[in-house]
């Protein structure tokens, strides 16, 4: 960082009418505060960049290492553009009203080395001393509180889907019974009917049955999308419910012409999961695939466990998910299949998190699509629950 105009020389100055005694004392005490103020900076959690005249890096703290991903001995004296672009430093640095104005506050998204959101704000030295040139920048990782946010706004996008579930179950659930017992009561009929009408008669029953019961499932897998239920959480083979998921879709696997290739590791832990939910999230997820592949294709179910998790993996050929929409593939609605509800995924996603699992999705179009399912494993995030509400109750 540039010094003083003329302190090199009052310094200069004072050190010849100093004894070696005092003059030691005074650079002992100089050190020692250039030394608490670089651990002070190196402490804090924001990242702190300073610019000199010319907008390269006279000095950054280790939060800034940590935030952009670079090293601290090679960044200074490099141009503060090469880490943080879009911004016009010279129009900053020169006190430029419309370019400082639009600065006040900026967040940007980085995926180096980490996929981050900062928000920076820079403050121009010469606002504080007209001789000072250069410029300190601030850096503050942003990215909890933009998941915070998208949480929110999922949580309140749930619950106004909850409310709406209520209206539904009782305007439309309750029509489809009727008509469910309708043509029941007309099949009957159709019995004493004799002659040629009765095949075309039968057929037409047969769609009205078919798409009643259509949407029936419509109806059931929107109420289980939204409907908040309580894990019944047991120990379980992830093997097996991948079979039993399999085995509910095995005629349609082979409609479709899609062959299933399976590897699960020897030494693979059981979970503790709700059987039920995990297996409806693997048929979800599997179903899935199979659309994506409209002429046939591989699904690859892999097993296997990572940390603390046990991962099982869905790998299919199908047409992949465009990039512009991999972001959105968990909202309600959300689907590229012509009688697509979008309302799968979402399922999926619920089970998983509420399992303390996480989902993973790598998807490239014209390639295929990999899901990932992550499952805890281990019982310490419920006895560690338990612990809390025994606590509670004394």
């Amino acid at each position: 960082m540039p010094l003083k105009k003329g302190f090199v020389e009052k310094l200069i100055a004072r050190i010849d009418r100093l004894d070696p005694d005092s003059l030691q004392k005074h650079f002992l005490q100089l050190a020692g505060e250039r030394g608490l103020l670089e651990t002070i900076f190196h402490a804090i959690q924001e990242g702190v960049v300073v610019l000199d005249g010319r907008s390269r890096i006279a000095y950054a703290n280790r939060a800034t290492e940590k935030l952009l991903g670079i090293d601290l001995e090679k960044a200074v004296g490099q141009p503060i553009e090469r880490y943080l672009r879009e911004v016009e430093w010279d129009l900053v640095l020169q006190l430029d009203e419309d370019e400082w104005s639009r600065l006040v506050s900026r967040e940007i998204e980085l995926t180096y080395p980490e996929h981050r959101f900062i928000d920076f704000y820079v403050v121009p030295l010469a606002l504080v001393n007209t001789e000072e040139e250069g410029a300190v920048v601030i850096l503050r990782d942003v990215t909890r509180e933009r998941e915070h946010q998208a949480s929110t706004v999922e949580s309140e996008k749930l619950q106004a889907l909850t409310l709406l579930a209520a209206g539904v179950a009782h305007e439309i659930g309750n029509p489809l019974n009727s008509l469910n017992i309708h043509l029941q009561l007309l099949q009957r009929e159709l019995k004493h009917v004799a002659g040629k009408e009765l095949e075309g008669l039968n057929e037409l029953l047969e769609v009205a049955t078919q798409e009643v019961a259509r949407l029936d499932q419509i109806i059931h897998q929107f109420l289980r999308a939204v409907r908040p239920t309580q894990p019944q959480l047991e120990r379980a083979d992830v093997k097996e419910l991948v079979a039993e998921a399999l085995q509910v879709l095995r005629q349609e696997i082979n409609d479709r012409g899609v062959w299933v290739e399976e590897e699960f590791s020897a030494d693979l832990p059981s979970v503790h999961v709700d059987r039920g939910q995990l297996k409806q999230a693997i048929f979800n997820v599997v179903k899935n695939a199979m659309e994506a592949m409209t002429k046939g294709g591989v699904l690859k179910i892999n097993a296997y466990t990572s940390g603390r998790f046990v991962a099982v993996a869905f790998k299919d050929t199908g047409q992949g998910i465009e990039p512009d929409k991999l972001g959105s593939i968990f909202e309600a609605y959300q689907t590229t299949k012509n009688e697509g509800t979008g309302l799968g995924l979402m399922i999926v996603q619920r089970i998983i998190r509420e399992h303390g699992g996480q989902i993973e999705v790598d998807s490239r179009p014209g390639e295929g699509t990999t899901f990932i399912l992550y499952l805890p494993h281990g019982e310490s995030r419920r006895r560690l629950l338990r612990a809390h509400r025994a606590e509670e109750a004394k």
